[in-house]
């Protein structure tokens, strides 16, 4: 039998520091493009100013204000303050690195530890593994920290799967498929360690993605739970902030019919009534895609969101002043759009990741698995 052709990574959005985004020049590039060295890549994590792509065959690769190389690289974990490098050791055991962000991978970290993990995970169809990724190491009882101790116990009674860092708040999925997190909980007060989110409690999910101030939960059977800040329509709950804008959004926003024609509908309430703008959502509230899809992967960037469903498509809205929405401009939006571009390519979208002002996805032909 033949062996299925891989697929390729694209990005979008923001690149003012020389990250690598294909094709694109100066600081934005407002469509898809696709990544010079993409079929190769089976990990990407994106800071604001510099991105972490981790190859097939162990090869850690920075671009943006960090740059460098390295070899024996099974994971990686960008973030503005350190890199996170996960390097095989010689047996079992993985060697745990911290770097300052602006020496990255330059003399000596500052600080190291051998991890055991508990199990070896099996890989998806992006070479990613379904569990253990970064900041969750692969004993699945720690985690790495943005700032000193990089090195967090978890309590013990959590069995983490993946474990997801915003800019102020954490959002762990547990081995059942429950949900904790410091937000979500009803209240705008701040909670110190993750706890259980009662309203998504008996909910099994697949998945969760914390943002900058907003999080996203993705359930086995397809559904979208979201909550957090709405500032620039990351929620896609109607704001303020782009209807005074002169946003179309807000008032006017693009869908489609059930043949993928576009469709233009004045947003509002039901009976015609103004539609109320929502700064705040403190609790997970349903979101339903376009046509009903289901979807099963997401990822937040600070402001922004974007869904994978389950035929390929990828859905996203929020800020979009660097083009990391994928829709040929710099229009934000508060409600969920498809990307058009991996439609018209024929591609099937697997696995997308979302930098704070930009967007990787990874695709591959229809027909492909």
């Amino acid at each position: 039998m033949a062996e299925e052709r891989p697929g390729a990574w694209f990005g979008f959005g923001f690149c003012g520091f020389g990250q690598e985004l294909g094709s694109g020049r100066g600081r934005q590039v407002h469509s898809p493009s696709p990544l010079r060295a993409g079929v190769d890549i089976c990990r990407v994590s994106a800071s604001w100013s510099y991105t972490a792509f981790v190859t097939r065959g162990g090869r850690l690769e920075l671009s943006g204000s960090a740059s460098g190389a390295a070899g024996r690289c099974k994971d990686a974990w960008a973030s503005e303050g350190l890199l996170a490098v996960l390097r095989a050791g010689p047996g079992p055991e993985a060697l745990l690195q911290v770097w300052a962000a602006e020496s990255a991978l330059r003399g000596e970290p500052l600080w190291a530890q051998n991890v055991v993990p508990e199990a070896e995970g099996e890989d998806d169809p992006a070479g990613e593994a379904q569990a253990g990724r970064l900041p969750l190491l692969p004993c699945a009882r720690a985690y790495v920290s943005p700032r000193a101790p990089f090195y967090r116990p978890l309590a013990p009674e959590l069995r983490a799967r993946q474990l997801e860092l915003g800019a102020e708040h954490a959002l762990l999925l547990d081995a059942a498929g429950q949900v904790h997190g410091q937000l979500g909980h009803g209240t705008l007060e701040a909670e110190l360690e993750p706890r259980l989110l009662e309203a998504l409690q008996g909910l099994v999910m697949a998945e969760v993605a914390a943002g900058g101030w907003h999080s996203v939960c993705v359930s086995e059977t397809g559904d979208i739970y979201i909550w957090g800040w709405n500032e620039s329509g990351q929620l896609a709950l109607p704001t303020r902030n782009l209807a005074e804008d002169g946003e179309t959004v807000a008032r006017e926003a693009t869908e489609l019919n059930e043949d993928g024609s576009q469709v233009k509908r004045t947003g509002g309430a039901e009976d015609g009534a103004p539609a109320p703008f929502i700064a705040v959502q403190p609790f997970p509230a349903l979101l339903d895609l376009p046509m009903g899809s289901d979807a099963v992967k997401a990822s937040c960037g600070s402001r922004h969101t974007a869904v994978v469903t389950r035929t390929g498509e990828l859905y996203t809205w929020g800020w979009g002043k660097y083009g990391q929405l994928g829709h040929e401009d710099t229009t934000s939006l508060d409600r969920p759009r498809r990307v058009e571009y991996f439609v018209d390519k024929q591609l099937q979208v697997k696995a997308v990741t979302c930098g704070p002002w930009n967007t990787y996805v990874y695709a591959v032909e229809k027909g492909k698995s």
